[in-house]
């Protein structure tokens, strides 16, 4: 089941306290980025992070679930309400989590 726009939308909107959220749209789900990191998305509407270490301790009750077959295990953000808690739970995850890794150049034929 794909995800929905209206979804994404309402997710968007929520985040909106936070800075430097984006999204890509990938095979029916959305990838979200806050200032380039990849921190999460939204699968099956649901809002999924990284299970980071401080992601774990803003939300030490949540649910672990899979967001697609074959995926890595997320954790579910289940507060998606909570403005502030949002806001401080993205700047959370982009402080503990590493820089994107530079993909090399594509070689130009001539």
């Amino acid at each position: 089941m794909a995800s929905s726009k209206a979804y994404l939308d309402f997710i968007l909107d929520q985040l909106s306290n936070a800075e430097g959220i984006t999204y890509r749209a990938m095979m029916g789900e959305y990838v979200v980025y806050c200032r380039g990191k990849v921190i999460g998305g939204i699968y099956d509407d649901r809002f999924l992070v990284k299970p980071a270490a401080s992601a774990r301790a803003l939300m030490p009750d949540a649910r672990e679930e899979l967001p697609y077959e074959g995926g890595k295990m997320m954790l579910l953000v289940d507060n998606v309400e909570d403005r502030d808690f949002l806001k401080e739970l993205m700047e959370a995850l982009y402080k503990e989590l590493p820089e994107p890794k530079k993909r090399p150049a594509k070689n130009k034929k001539k």
